[in-house]
């Protein structure tokens, strides 16, 4: 695998612009659902797509895809709008028209140059998505930053950056669809965008019939939810192919081993594992919190179109002893325990708790959070030079020392799999990877004499 550490290259931007719908919409007022405007989905995420150069293809695609926004955000108009604050902190999108902002730019850099595998962390990544300053604010800014830069091999990198209140993945991959759908001749998306956000609204009254202990209201804080200084972190990623998952599969009993999917098996391990690397007590209470996605959960299924946020946050916890100490089918329990309790009507008691207890915070102390996006689509998006090489999340830091992704890939050997990037402090990391390292030779954590609570 190449190495791009010490890739550095130049990026020329033009001045942003901002792109309305190319035709006049409605200006009104869209209430977002009870689950979107919680505390946790307020803040921007990024993804990245890196595309090849196309043989033959001489169209521009700056032009091409600037064009089809204008041309999707007819139909996602939402998106051209701007937050606002209601009472209650209840978030509105004024459908203004005002349109996304967009950066049109050019890199002195090859795809190639950026190695063999393409994964985050990526260099110069500020670059490749600008920070417009007073862009990023939830309220009365742009609901999207997208920046086109152009490769000097003729390929090209489409960056966007989304409002985390108006979509989850599934639905800005719609809307990245639309665009490239639109940019391929299409007239019109082939998925009509469905607003309909009053399905994720609280009841009358607001009744919490559910445990959400995502949302705990205290978790006594200690040494591993204290911030972090950003000069102590280190990025990795690392991938887990046929080898990897069967390494780790076969730390658990037979009875597990068979129904264990491979979301629940690498979220368990890789909680165990970073659970050593932050050094608890044992006694402390520690937790993976999971994002599952509920489009089919409810039944009728949601319509095909919905672009909101569409998943619950929900956490598997334990002591740090019991963790550590008990075998890996003990986590792999926790972690499925925790899926399986995201039904239609969690998601309803979900959204009167939100009102019940004022959107409150996800908690984050001593909690792992994974995003599984291997199905999300985003390498299927294509704006007419077919699939990307690499894409989906830009940034592994988002919430420093966080938050994994689950990001589909393939190794050296065209072997799939998942990459997980993962950030964490300098010391910590290195203690991380040592862990994951004896799980692949076979080695479960419990026989080695792990000594939590020592200093790093």
């Amino acid at each position: 695998m190449q190495s791009t550490k010490g890739l550095t290259f130049k990026v020329s931007r033009k001045n942003p612009e901002l792109i309305p719908p190319a035709k006049a919409t409605p200006h009104e007022f869209k209430l977002l659902s009870d689950i979107d405007d919680q505390d946790g989905l307020r803040f921007q995420i990024s993804l990245i797509q890196f595309y090849r150069s196309q043989e033959g293809k001489a169209t521009d695609p700056v032009k091409a895809i600037r064009d089809a926004i204008a041309k999707a955000l007819v139909s996602y108009y939402p998106f051209a709008g701007r937050l606002r604050e209601r009472a209650a902190r209840k978030l509105v999108v004024e459908c203004t028209g005002e349109g996304v902002m967009f950066i049109e730019a050019d890199a002195g850099v090859t795809l190639e140059q950026f190695g063999e595998a393409l994964q985050p962390p990526f260099p110069c990544v500020e670059e490749l998505l600008y920070d417009v300053p007073g862009s990023n604010q939830v309220l009365n800014a742009p609901l999207l930053l997208i920046q086109v830069t152009r490769l000097k091999c003729g390929g090209f990198i489409f960056a966007i950056r989304l409002n985390h209140t108006m979509s989850d993945a599934f639905g800005l991959v719609q809307f990245m669809s639309a665009v490239g759908e639109l940019a391929r001749g299409a007239e019109a998306p082939s998925i009509p965008p469905v607003w309909e956000r009053h399905l994720f609204n609280a009841r009358h009254p607001p009744t919490a019939t559910c445990t959400h202990c995502a949302y705990d209201d205290v978790v006594p804080d200690t040494k591993i939810g204290a911030p972090i200084p950003p000069d102590d972190m280190a990025h990795r990623s690392f991938f887990f192919g046929p080898a990897e998952l069967s390494a780790l599969r076969s730390l658990l009993p037979p009875h597990t081993r068979r129904g264990c999917s491979t979301f629940e098996l690498l979220t368990a391990s890789l909680w165990r594992c970073r659970t050593i690397a932050i050094s608890p007590e044992p006694e402390d209470e520690v937790r993976v919190m999971c994002i599952v996605n509920t489009r089919r959960r409810f039944n009728p299924p949601l319509p095909a179109g919905y672009y909101g946020n569409a998943f619950a946050f929900s956490a598997a916890i334990a002591t740090a002893g019991d963790l550590l100490t008990k075998p890996l089918d003990f986590a792999v329990g926790l972690v499925k325990k925790a899926k399986d309790e995201v039904t239609e009507e969690y998601m309803r008691s979900l959204a009167d708790v939100m009102v019940i207890r004022n959107r409150p915070y996800f908690a984050v102390a001593r909690t792992y959070l994974v995003s599984d996006v291997r199905h999300a689509g985003f390498g299927k998006v294509d704006f007419g030079w077919g699939e990307p090489a690499y894409g989906g999340p830009a940034k592994v830091d988002e919430i420093p020392g966080v938050v994994s992704f689950y990001i589909p890939s393939k190794n050296n050997k065209s072997e799939e799999g998942v990459l997980v990037p993962i950030c964490l402090a300098a010391n910590a990391m290195e203690v991380f990877a040592k862990e994951v390292q004896g799980m692949l030779e076979g080695v479960d954590g419990r026989k080695k004499g792990v000594f939590i609570g020592s200093a790093m």
